[in-house]
């Protein structure tokens, strides 16, 4: 493998060896001067990253050239929210998303979202409130009377709406919120009220200032008997947005990123809905409140009403992934054409060539490329709804999620390091995408949280992984990949057998309060062996002039991860110090090989200048000969 790479970056031009590099040359310029001659196709790459939907995403991007797409910055919180609308609209207007792709193409949804995050995360959180959870669930859970009244507006945004599952005092004990729907028997309407402060809808997308209507979960109560949680359509805004009576709204105020959504708290003081406003798939309610259901038990029908929920976790992986190619694209091109001094102590040696930048960006780059592959994975996964995999669906969906959106965050930290002060600029997007990555890690269910779930469901499933003793030699893909099951194993036996001692008397204790790490540890691990498996069978079935490439992004992604985790290998007696030393040489080798193709790799994700913005992924000696004022007006 390493004789493989070597030959690699004896072949590509390494940028260290760039010596007519000089700081006169214009930036884009320097790029194609290091762009070198990749041993692949960068179109080849974009296929395999795109994945599906390939026409529609370039249309998409050609589409995100529109100057409505152009970001602003010094701009009111008002401005800010109306241009993310507007920017939604511009999208609906041209069809790129409608809500029956959850019926007929799910994947162009997760599409749309990754593409949308690069322009504008705030814009594209309204985008995933809208089609995802207020109008997956009226597709969903709803019949064809709400079909009929919402589907089409949706769609163009005629009937925009919010989701309201969070209350301020039930965060994650969903079934303890206390938001009633009550059916009186003699006006034949459900009456939705919020008993106390703590139970007001809270972090509500789009209810501030654009949303018609509302999703609200509520205990529904008929006959003096609670039937459990269940989704009920509730209308707080005419057509001219005045809100309605009964319905408080209260603005939520700025926040520390994704300003252009418009999140609120909202109260419902006795509001009085027609019965036909209950969303029906699985429970109906009759004239005289009788309620009939197909799923048995109240947990049961609450995990049906909320399911959307699932849909909502892929579509923000899929934003992070987004945001991830865009910041690992700013900082790449930054980095390829910002000289700096070098041997002969002129500014004539790109901070690229450096280790330290290599140590930095490059495996943040091969993790960018394994993450693309197992989402890919999880999303055609949960679009063929196989009803015998929903469980491991579940743990997968789970675990991908945080592990994406805890990616950006230290990409996007990383990165913005790595471009010093013009990093700081909010022009030049960082601050953005660590708004989208905080915004993303809490989102449709704390990671952490989740984390602990996907544990659960894999205790519950767990078989151990076939491994084998490791050699003498650990570094070869099939050593490390060994290496996480060896891990994934320990884990969940050892997490497996704590529990099974506690007994059921002991469990709340044992899981709450002692082995967090252990839980924390598993839960990521599954998630890793699924990235890693998944990525190993994308580079076998592949045979185009990608596979070299994708072979040392692959072996940089794993070799990153057991470096990272190599405290735990040792501890655990699994290699000895000896072997943690060739994973330190592997890891810089293997760094200056993906190093060399950088520039051609971050091509395949195919993003536009207009797309990503940034000056420093441009022409950033172009953008200051001027007074800017950190605008991009006119550049």
């Amino acid at each position: 493998m390493l004789r493989l790479a070597t030959r690699r970056l004896q072949g590509s031009r390494c940028l260290s060896a760039a010596a007519s590099l000089n700081n006169k040359t214009s930036p884009p310029e320097l790029q194609k001067q290091q762009f070198g001659s990749p041993t692949f196709t960068t179109e080849s790459l974009t296929r395999l990253l795109d994945h599906d939907n390939h026409e529609m995403r370039n249309k998409f991007r050609e589409f995100m050239s529109d100057p409505v797409m152009v970001p602003k910055y010094n701009i009111s919180l008002e401005e800010e929210r109306e241009l993310a609308l507007a920017r939604l609209q511009r999208i609906c207007d041209n069809g790129f998303i409608s809500v029956l792709d959850f019926r007929d193409n799910p994947l162009r949804i997760f599409a749309a979202h990754e593409l949308a995050a690069i322009i504008d995360p705030a814009m594209t959180t309204k985008m995933t409130v809208q089609f995802n959870l207020f109008g997956g669930t009226v597709l969903k859970l709803g019949t064809e009377k709400h079909h009929e009244k919402l589907l089409a507006g949706i769609d163009t945004l005629a009937d925009i709406g919010c989701f309201g599952l969070t209350e301020l005092g039930y965060g994650n004990n969903a079934v303890e919120m206390e938001t009633t729907a009550t059916f009186d028997s003699d006006t034949g309407e459900l009456i939705v009220n919020t008993p106390t402060s703590l139970a007001q809808k809270y972090w509500i997308t789009n209810g501030a200032l654009h949303a018609h209507h509302i999703v609200v979960f509520a205990h529904l109560i008929s006959g003096g008997k609670n039937h459990g949680i269940h989704a009920v359509l509730v209308p707080i805004r005419d057509k001219e947005l005045n809100v309605l009576p009964g319905v408080l709204v209260e603005e939520m105020g700025y926040k520390m990123g994704l300003n252009g959504v418009d999140n609120a708290k909202l109260t419902f003081d006795n509001v009085r809905v027609p019965r036909d406003n209950l969303l029906d798939k699985f429970s109906n309610l009759s004239e005289d409140g009788t309620l009939t259901s197909d799923i048995k038990s109240a947990r049961a029908r609450f995990l049906a009403v909320a399911d959307q929920l699932l849909a909502g976790r892929i579509c923000i992986a899929s934003m992070s992934l987004g945001g991830a190619k865009a910041a690992l694209s700013v900082a790449v091109k930054y980095s390829a054409t910002r000289l700096t001094v070098g041997s002969t102590g002129k500014s004539d040696t790109p901070i690229l060539s450096y280790q330290l930048q290599q140590h930095a960006l490059m495996p943040l780059l091969a993790r960018t490329f394994a993450l693309n592959v197992g989402l890919d994975k999880v999303k055609r996964e949960w679009a063929e709804q196989d009803p015998a995999k929903h469980q491991e669906v579940v743990a997968m969906v789970c675990a991908l999620k945080p592990i994406c959106s805890w990616h950006l965050e230290n990409l996007v930290s990383v990165c913005r390091e790595r471009c010093g002060g013009q990093g700081y600029l909010s022009c030049n997007r960082f601050g953005t995408f660590i708004g989208l990555a905080h915004a993303a890690m809490t989102a449709e269910g704390d990671n952490s949280v989740l984390i602990q779930k996907v544990t659960k469901e894999r205790l519950a499933l767990f078989r151990p992984q076939e491994t084998f003793t490791p050699g003498e030699d650990v570094t070869s893909t099939s050593e490390l990949i060994n290496l996480i099951k060896t891990r994934e194993n320990m884990l969940f036996t050892t997490l497996g057998g704590k529990l099974a001692a506690a007994g059921k008397g002991g469990l709340y204790q044992t899981w709450m309060m002692e082995e967090n790490e252990n839980i924390q540890n598993a839960g990521k691990t599954f998630g890793e062996r699924l990235i890693a498996d998944e990525f190993q069978r994308v580079i076998q079935e592949t045979e185009d002039d990608t596979k070299e490439v994708l072979t040392s992004l692959f072996h940089l992604h794993l070799v990153s991860y057991v470096k990272d985790n190599v405290a735990w290998y040792l501890i655990n007696s699994v290699i000895t110090p000896e072997q943690a030393t060739q994973l330190t040489a592997t890891f810089d080798h293997l760094c200056r090989v993906v190093g060399a193709d950088a520039l051609p790799l971050i091509e395949s994700f195919k993003i536009s200048d207009e797309m990503l913005s940034a000056p420093i992924g441009r022409d950033w000696v172009g953008f200051n000969d001027g007074d800017n004022k950190g605008e991009l007006d006119g550049f």
